[in-house]
């Protein structure tokens, strides 16, 4: 399994725009970060985690030419705004299967609701079909375990893919969630900053959860311009930031 990271920013992005401050005018690139956004490569299939309004440009610099299933987490805009820019896979491909919670694809329906109007304007859309998922269910030959985890006071969709455990947006993991995630070899969680916030993990709070679960590779994602990727925070051993562009094999 091979996973890419294609965003690993918070819902402005880093630089936030008009941001003077040391991360956003920073020359590393790691500290760069579109919205998150992830591909999963296995069995032969490609599957894209989240569509937010920096998908065009994070498919054309992973140089994606296929993707065989999206898994939607919730219908926030920094994780759904760029379902438009999938048109280009819809017209090589087909309709393409959008999977994620019953409300999520409600969202779904009604914010993009052109997508689904029988028209006859000829204008492209982009063409899907939308799986609502409350349970186990597969993609091609692997299995996709769907976990209900709190984001203040949504709740939104967490992925377990084999060896891979996919959760961001949280505020809190359930014992339940974290039972189901014990056994994967790589973590990715959300740590939105080092001080408490009502609807994400906090730095600290991300690696208690990742003790917690003990995979062998925890990789944060979806941080603000406050957290520097080259501090430690005092992260335990085996939980690191991620970074845009970063890929590791599972």
């Amino acid at each position: 399994m091979h996973l890419h990271f294609l965003g690993t920013g918070t819902s402005m992005g880093v630089p936030v725009i008009g941001c003077d401050c040391p991360i956003c005018t920073s020359s590393d690139p790691r500290h760069h970060r579109l919205r998150t956004s992830a591909l999963v490569r296995s069995h032969g299939l490609h599957i894209l985690i989240d569509v937010g309004p920096d998908f065009r440009m994070q498919a054309l610099r992973a140089n994606l030419r296929r993707i065989d299933a999206v898994l939607l987490t919730h219908a926030h805009f920094d994780h759904v705004a760029g379902i438009d820019d999938l048109r280009p896979f819809c017209m090589r491909q087909g309709a393409l299967p959008i999977y994620g919670s019953a409300q999520t694809l409600a969202d779904i329906r009604q914010r993009f609701a052109y997508a689904f109007e029988d028209t006859s304007q000829g204008s492209s859309r982009p063409s899907l079909t939308l799986h609502a998922v409350d349970g186990p269910f597969q993609i091609g030959s692997l299995t996709v375990l769907p976990l209900s985890i709190p984001h203040g006071t949504w709740t939104i969709t967490a992925y377990r893919i084999g060896p891979l455990g996919y959760v961001t947006d949280a505020s809190a993991i359930p014992p339940t969630a974290i039972a189901a995630l014990r056994g994967v070899q790589v973590l990715v969680l959300n740590a939105l900053r080092a001080e408490p916030h009502p609807t994400h993990l906090s730095i600290a709070e991300a690696g208690e959860v990742a003790q917690m679960i003990g995979a062998p590779r925890t990789f944060l994602v979806h941080m603000t311009h406050t957290v520097d990727y080259r501090a430690n925070y005092g992260l335990p051993p085996g939980v690191t930031f991620a970074y845009d562009g970063l890929e590791i094999e599972i």
